[in-house]
């Protein structure tokens, strides 16, 4: 860069517009014609960024505890929901008949050990460690060996496109979904399907407890004095006096509330909670789902928000996320082609 002073008192100044940097991935020197901060390399596709930003460490620890408390908190619920229902409904399903009560003791009994042990692998489980490459000299990295392919300066190691590092775990994230303050862990390659297997399991385990508290809570709660009279009344009614009959049996029901021993009130609690958390777990196993459906994790779909990169979105998308055979997916094309005639 020179400078030179002209007659009028004036300065002008001449850029040399060719910088020369060094790649992190292949470690050439570069030439680029003008000052980047970001930039792409020729030979093996490694983007550097030269001002990189640095996330925030100061909190590392307070998250860590709170998601051991959260942890906690889900463990110590599903095992009041365990214990609880085992102590309120199934003394009062057994006196209904021992064939029943067998019945949904083999049913609580899957669901628990099927919700806890994909809980416990969610939790537990590695999310996903990045493959270890070589990278740094050009002899050893081959021509678009490290496309798109990012330099994590927290792990001092490359990271693949769909590579995250997680502030909260500390390390890089292969196929990183997002942060689950509930199980403790990063939802990566690695728990991916372990995460899935625990909503299904979570969400048929919550629905079953909610169904056996009301199951349970009309065979304990006190008769209602004109149960003949309101049977009656929903046989001959129209759509909206079948309203004002439902909720006079509701009244009736919550007059005779005053009279549930403790177990009901414990059956009443399981059931709000369990319905609850049952709506709370199917939203985002659709919503994970729909992910899937579209070739995408939930920090791509953020990624890629306002752009027009769109995946493809596909049936294969789930099958091979789940392992399914191949064999099913070549059916799948005659069914989106009858879509597109059927639009058309």
């Amino acid at each position: 860069e020179a400078m030179e002073e002209s007659s009028q008192g004036s300065f002008v100044t001449t850029i040399n517009e060719e910088y020369e940097t060094i790649c992190w991935g292949c470690g050439l020197n570069l030439v680029l014609p003008s000052y980047a901060p970001v930039f792409k390399c020729g030979w093996c596709g490694a983007i550097t960024n030269q001002n990189p930003v640095r996330l925030e460490t100061r909190n590392f620890g307070l998250r860590r505890f709170r998601d051991r408390c959260f942890v906690l908190i889900l463990a110590v619920f599903m095992l009041f929901v365990i214990c609880g229902g085992i102590w309120a409904a199934f003394p009062v399903v057994f006196s209904i008949s021992l064939a029943c009560g067998i019945f949904h003791s083999v049913t609580a009994v899957s669901l628990a050990i099927s919700t806890l042990s994909t809980f416990i692998l969610v939790a537990f489980k590695c999310a996903g460690k990045p493959i270890d490459i070589v990278y740094g000299t050009h002899p050893g990295v081959g021509s678009g060996a490290l496309n798109n392919y990012t330099f994590c300066h927290h792990c001092s190691k490359p990271k693949s496109p769909r590579t995250h590092h997680c502030r909260t775990c500390g390390m890089c994230v292969l196929d990183m979904d997002h942060h689950c303050p509930f199980i403790g862990n990063c939802v990566g390659a690695g728990n991916h399907k372990n995460f899935i297997a625990f909503l299904i399991s979570a969400v048929i385990s919550t629905i079953y407890a909610a169904v056996m508290c009301v199951y349970t809570l009309i065979h304990i709660l006190p008769p209602l004095e004109n149960q003949a009279a309101y049977a009656s009344d929903m046989a001959h009614a129209n759509s909206l006096s079948v309203l004002r009959v439902v909720k006079n049996i509701t009244l009736a029901y919550i007059a005779n509330a005053i009279f549930v021993s403790v177990r009901g009130l414990v059956l009443v609690y399981l059931f709000v909670a369990s319905f609850s958390v049952a709506i709370g777990l199917s939203v985002l196993l659709w919503q994970q789902l729909s992910y899937i459906y579209e070739g995408k994790t939930y920090l791509s779909h953020l990624s890629s928000q306002g752009s027009e990169e769109d995946g493809e979105k596909s049936c294969g998308n789930l099958l091979k996320f789940f392992g399914c055979p191949l064999l099913i997916e070549r059916y799948l094309p005659t069914i989106r082609n009858l879509r597109k005639r059927h639009k058309t």
